[in-house]
């Protein structure tokens, strides 16, 4: 189980865009996040005539290591450290200042 999951508000704690916060839309992999509206590049693309795709300059999403990104606790509305417990044999998230249930 991992500590973050689709659909999970975060905040960047370190990097270009630290203090923003966002909503987990991807899970990359075992290491890496995409955020929406965090870490947006610009990527020069070449036209596809065979797609329709046209050329430029784009502004797109890349990925995000997960040690940079962390939790929201939506009571505090900080960032906050994330737990494992088991409970009637299930493995759950919490919070570790509050040691409340993540998805509760």
């Amino acid at each position: 189980m991992n500590r973050l999951k689709k659909g999970d508000e975060v905040v960047v704690i370190t990097g270009k865009d630290k203090g923003k916060k966002g909503t987990v839309s991807r899970i990359v992999s075992a290491e890496k996040v995409l955020v929406d509206g965090i870490n947006l590049v610009k990527k020069h693309t070449k036209a596809n005539p065979m797609t329709g795709a046209q050329g430029g300059i784009v502004t797109k999403e890349m990925p995000i290591h997960v040690s940079n990104v962390a939790l929201v606790n939506p009571e505090t509305q900080k960032a906050d450290r994330v737990g494992f417990r088991v409970e009637n044999d299930v493995k759950i998230r919490y919070f570790k200042s509050t040691n409340k249930a993540v998805d509760a």
